[in-house]
Formats: structure tokens, C-alpha cells, sequence
């Protein structure tokens, strides 16, 4: 296995997925991609007109995604000798990107953190782990998050 691409959001979820993909790209001697995927927000509204954030606002999200991204590299690579870390950053539907950017860098394997949510909550806000996990053409390893006391 040459490439592993872990999908990132910044909670902890995320970051207990990181402990394992760091710990299986040691092993398998695979580099590692962190991705994280932003949506720039637009809303709608009854009567049928939107709202949609002005340039600005979109180049501070991209800018704040980016600069958290960094942190998390930062972090990783000073604390993961041995290990190739790389991160990138993408605008756009999650599961839609996390798919795309696999092909793209030949990701032999996505791991992705899901949350612990009950399955009411999954079957109204659907899951980017189990879209990803339904439309990735490679395997998918699905980290579970902490559970609720």
C-alpha cells in the first residue's frame, strides 16, 4: 500500500481517526494524505430567494479551513517520525471531494471518522462516512467516534 487518505473535520472523532491511519501508514510504510473538505454556506430561503456569502466571506473560510488544516499537519509531523504527512485542502461537497481526491492521488485506502449518532439523526442528516463509504471505488475503514456517557 503506497498512499492512505484520511478525511478530516477537525473534531475529535477526526483526530482518533488520524491516531489510526498514522499508526497503519507506519505499518504499511504508506504515505498519508489529511484531507478536509469546506462548504461555503448558501441559504435559502420560503419565498425562494437565497443568500450567498460575498467573496470575502468565502476567502475567510477558506483562509481559517486552511490555517486549521496547517495546525493539525504541524502537530502530526512533529509527533510522527518515519511518516510522510501531506494535507489538502478542497472546497465542495464532502463525500463528493473525499471520493474525487482518492482517484486523484491513488488512495489505496480512505479512513474517515463517523459520529456516534443514533440512527433517527443518521436517517434525517445522512452521514459523509456512509456516503463515502457507499461511492469510494476503494476500501473504506470507518473509525467510530466516542461514544455518549
Amino acid at each position: 500500500m503506497k498512499t492512505l487518505l484520511l478525511a478530516h473535520d477537525f473534531n475529535a472523532t477526526s483526530e482518533i481517526a488520524l491516531d489510526t491511519a498514522i499508526e497503519l501508514a507506519r505499518k504499511l510504510s504508506a504515505k498519508l494524505v489529511v484531507a478536509h473538505v469546506y462548504s461555503v454556506p448558501v441559504y435559502s430561503f420560503p419565498e425562494g430567494s437565497s443568500l450567498i456569502p460575498s467573496a470575502e466571506d468565502a476567502a475567510r473560510i477558506a483562509d481559517a479551513a486552511q490555517r486549521s488544516l496547517d495546525q493539525v499537519l504541524e502537530r502530526r509531523r512533529a509527533t510522527t517520525p518515519g511518516v510522510e504527512i501531506s494535507g489538502v485542502l478542497r472546497a465542495g461537497v464532502p463525500d463528493e471531494e473525499i471520493c474525487r481526491l482518492a482517484d486523484e492521488i491513488g488512495a489505496e485506502m480512505i479512513v474517515i471518522g463517523t459520529h456516534a449518532r443514533g440512527a433517527v439523526a443518521r436517517a434525517l442528516l445522512g452521514s459523509v462516512a456512509q456516503r463515502v463509504v457507499r461511492s469510494a471505488k476503494v476500501p473504506v475503514l470507518s473509525i467510530r467516534g466516542p461514544q455518549p456517557a
